[in-house]
């Protein structure tokens, strides 16, 4: 009987002790949470805003009663700039997305030229581009990689740049008349805009005649090989020379052989 009493005896001590410590504290975090659904009520008109209010308050009460809410608030800081770099490429990409959607710079089927490579534009998606390469591959850029670049929109033709050496004797009327033909004879070759054939360059040895045609995107490596066959071999039918380089040497005050 007597440890009955000496343990209820304790646990009186232990309840008046706790309430002693804590009552007044727990009685001003009530009255702050109290308050502050109040005020959240009366001034915020919107959801936001009262959760807002709320939010300020129990973090006033849960202070008031000990509870340290420095360190988790700065964890919640560094968990939140995490995420916000984390998110900053996806968010870049997707703003420089619409940028191009509504700008429109490039088109799907032209030819592009940007950040370093280039090809077909297959697709254009709020994160990224894809260009279809020459050799069959894709290339996948990232939208905030294109907007802010130098950007060489081909469209869909392109101009080939393919050079002819003649000797410098070489009648050049005849030689364009012969290019003409052979351009003229590709099914690749666009009549319009019209090929481009002009003397570029006088060397030593050779005279350089630029053969610049428009194809469209899909025929400019098949054209640029169909043109140089065709060119070497127009050329040496017609008996137009094609020069190799030659470098004459002499060698002054050398012994004579015997």
């Amino acid at each position: 009987m007597d440890e009955q009493l000496t343990t209820i005896n304790h646990v009186k001590t232990t309840a008046l002790d706790l309430a002693m410590r804590f009552g007044p504290k727990l009685l001003t975090a009530l009255v702050i949470l109290l308050v502050g659904i109040a005020v959240s009520r009366s001034i915020a008109r919107g959801l936001d805003r009262s959760l807002l209010s709320m939010a300020l308050f129990v973090v006033l009460a849960l202070q008031n009663l000990g509870v340290e809410l420095l360190p988790l608030i700065a964890g919640l800081s560094v968990a939140g700039a995490g995420i916000a770099l984390a998110t900053q490429g996806v968010l870049s990409n997707l703003v420089a997305g619409l940028t191009i959607i509504f700008t429109k710079p490039f088109r799907v089927g032209e030819y592009i030229s940007i950040v370093g490579e280039e090809g077909v534009v297959e697709n254009v998606s709020l994160f990224s581009t894809t260009l279809g390469h020459i050799d069959r591959s894709r290339i996948v850029i990232p939208n905030r990689k294109i907007v802010g670049e130098i950007l060489h929109n081909f469209g869909k033709i392109r101009q080939l740049d393919v050079s002819v050496q003649v000797a410098q004797d070489t009648d050049l009327e005849s030689a364009m008349r012969v290019i003409a033909g052979v351009l003229e004879a590709n099914p690749r070759v666009l009549k319009e805009p019209a090929p481009v054939v002009a003397a570029v360059t006088l060397g030593d040895w050779s005279v350089t005649i630029g053969v610049r045609p428009w194809v469209a995107v899909g025929d400019y490596a098949a054209a640029t090989g169909e043109l140089n066959a065709a060119l070497l071999a127009a050329l040496r039918a017609r008996g137009i020379v094609m020069p190799v380089p030659q470098r004459e040497v002499r060698l002054i005050g050398a012994a004579a052989a015997p």
